[in-house]
C-alpha cells in the first residue's frame, strides 16, 4: 500500500501531532509522518516527535523579514522532505493566500469547534456564554479565512451544567485526539475527497445514531 506522507505544522505541545504519530505506527495506515515544523523553537511537540523518531524542522517566523518570506522557506521544507499533505495541529500563523492557494486540498486543520459555530480563538468561553448544549470539534481543509473550508469530520460532546471552559476544552481536546487520525485516513485513503468546494464521501457503511445533550430518558 502506497502511503499519503505528511508534514506536520505545530507552534506548542503537539498533543494532536501526537495522536497522528501515533495512529500512522498502524500497518494499515494509509499515512505516514515525514517531518514536523514549527515555527518556534521552543515548542514542546519538537521534542515529542524526535522521541518518536520523527524528523523535525525550526523555522522561526521571527526571522524573516514578511510573512511571504517565512513561507517560502516551509514550503521548500515540505516539498524536500516529499510532503503530500499538510496536518496543521496548533499552528498559531495566518498564512498568506499564495501558500493555501499552493496547498490547496492538500491542507487539513483541527479547530475546537463545531464548525461554522465559533471560529477564531477563546472556543470553549464562546460556547458556554452562548449556552449551547453541544460543542465539539472540526477538522476541515484550510482555506484563505481563518477556519473555513470543507469539512472532513467533526466529533460532538456534551456540554455539563457544570462546565467551565477547562473542563469543556479537555473534553473537547480528547475528542480531537480521536477525530484528527479518523479524519486523516478518510482523506489518504480516497473516502474523502473534495469537487468545488464540497466534500464527496465514499459510500458510508453505516448510520450513526443520533446524539442528545442533555440525553434521552430510556
Amino acid at each position: 500500500m502506497k502511503k499519503m506522507r505528511v508534514g506536520i505544522l505545530i507552534s506548542g505541545r503537539g498533543s494532536n501531532m501526537v495522536s497522528l504519530i501515533n495512529a500512522a505506527r498502524a500497518p494499515d495506515y494509509p499515512a505516514q509522518i515525514v517531518t514536523v515544523i514549527s515555527n518556534r523553537p521552543t515548542a514542546g511537540g519538537l521534542k515529542l516527535a524526535n522521541e518518536a523518531g520523527i524528523p523535525t524542522v525550526v523555522i522561526d517566523h521571527k526571522d524573516y523579514a514578511t510573512r511571504m518570506a517565512f513561507e517560502a522557506k516551509m514550503h521548500q521544507a515540505l516539498l524536500d522532505a516529499g510532503v503530500d499533505i499538510i496536518c496543521s495541529a496548533g499552528f498559531m500563523r495566518m498564512l498568506t493566500g499564495g501558500f493555501v492557494d499552493r496547498w490547496k486540498n492538500r491542507q487539513l486543520n483541527i479547530h475546537p469547534s463545531l464548525l461554522p459555530a465559533f471560529p477564531g480563538l477563546d472556543t470553549h468561553e464562546r460556547a458556554l456564554r452562548e449556552g449551547v448544549r453541544i460543542h465539539g470539534c472540526t477538522v476541515h481543509f484550510v482555506r484563505l479565512e481563518m477556519d473555513t473550508g470543507p469539512i472532513v469530520a467533526q466529533a460532538a460532546v456534551a456540554v455539563q451544567p457544570d462546565d467551565t471552559p477547562e473542563t469543556l476544552a479537555a473534553r473537547v481536546l480528547e475528542a480531537e485526539h480521536a477525530l484528527y487520525p479518523h479524519a486523516l485516513r478518510l482523506v489518504a485513503s480516497g473516502a474523502v475527497r473534495v469537487s468545488e468546494e464540497e466534500i464527496h464521501f465514499a459510500p458510508a457503511t453505516d448510520t450513526p445514531a443520533p446524539f442528545f445533550s442533555p440525553p434521552l430518558k430510556p
